[in-house]
């Protein structure tokens, strides 16, 4: 049995300590894939953009054909009320997360009707920003018309499972991941953004990901603070060429690349400046 770490778990009314079974076999979200979800942390006694992360959660159900049941409010107090339980200063993980219940025509699209919402918060440590190693990868980013890309929705995960073990094999920690006419998209697990020349640059969001609701404030920070940020269309060469490489994402805010193919990098000066100014924002 998987040992998991401490959990709290929302659903129906009530707390429950834990990861308690909440789906059933016939569940439209087991055997059909119409869950959707949405991840923020609280650290050193923060909690950055959660009304964010709680307002994301309901646009992707609207995305995938579920129905809201919370606002976004409601979905911010229970999370506040969760971490409450633990210890001040933990380093969580907060989850709220819709599937359906029951499916329509020919059972294959979701009841809206039948849909269940559930939150689980769990202590998750925050990694050290030590850095990691990526790889390109075979595989693409499809686009709004293939799948729900514009839902955090758990059916695109398989495909972003397939390019980490693809990097796995290859002896690296993560990939860069194409959309479907060959331009850089993200990492398989965060976004990305390179420095070249003192400036700032990262894929356009085009549709095939997520624009990141940490990316949204590392861009705002760095505009703030002065330095030029390029939203643009990006290939692998731009990044195998680039003075650094840095990731966006909610499991650890911002983090290094150190390296990527063959070639070593250096945590450099504007991804420093990344995630120091996301800190000092942070604990505002």
């Amino acid at each position: 049995m998987t040992a998991w770490s401490k959990t709290w778990t929302w659903f129906e009314g009530k707390w429950l300590e834990g990861n308690p079974p909440l789906l059933g076999v016939r569940d439209h979200g087991v055997w059909l894939a119409s869950v959707v979800f949405d991840g923020a942390r609280t650290f050193e006694g923060v909690t950055p953009d959660l009304e964010a992360h709680c307002a994301r959660v309901n646009d992707s159900a609207a995305a995938l054909g579920l129905k809201a049941t919370k606002q976004t409010g409601e979905i911010v107090e229970l999370a506040q009320d969760a971490i409450a339980k633990f210890e001040p200063g933990e380093a969580l993980y907060v989850r709220p997360m819709y599937w359906a219940e029951d499916g329509g025509r020919f059972s294959v699209p979701p009841n809206p009707e039948s849909t269940k919402f559930a939150m689980c918060v769990y202590a998750l440590p925050m990694p050290e920003p030590a850095g990691f190693s990526v790889t390109t990868s075979s595989y693409r980013r499809p686009a709004l018309t293939q799948a729900p890309v514009n839902a955090k929705a758990s059916c695109l995960y398989p495909n972003s499972a397939r390019a980490l073990a693809e990097a796995g094999e290859k002896g690296f920690d993560n990939a860069l991941v194409l959309d479907a006419i060959g331009h850089v998209a993200e990492l398989a697990t965060a976004n990305v953004f390179l420095a070249k020349d003192g400036e700032v640059h990262t894929p356009y969001p085009n549709g095939t990901f997520l624009n990141g609701i940490t990316r949204q404030r590392a861009i705002t920070l760095f505009e703030e603070a002065g330095v030029t940020v390029h939203q643009r269309s990006l290939a692998v060469q731009d990044f195998l060429n680039a003075d650094e490489i840095f990731a966006t994402g909610n499991y650890f805010k911002v983090m290094p690349v150190t390296k990527i193919e063959t070639r070593d990098l250096q945590p450099g000066p504007l991804y420093a400046r990344a995630r120091e100014m996301y800190w000092e924002w942070a604990h505002r």
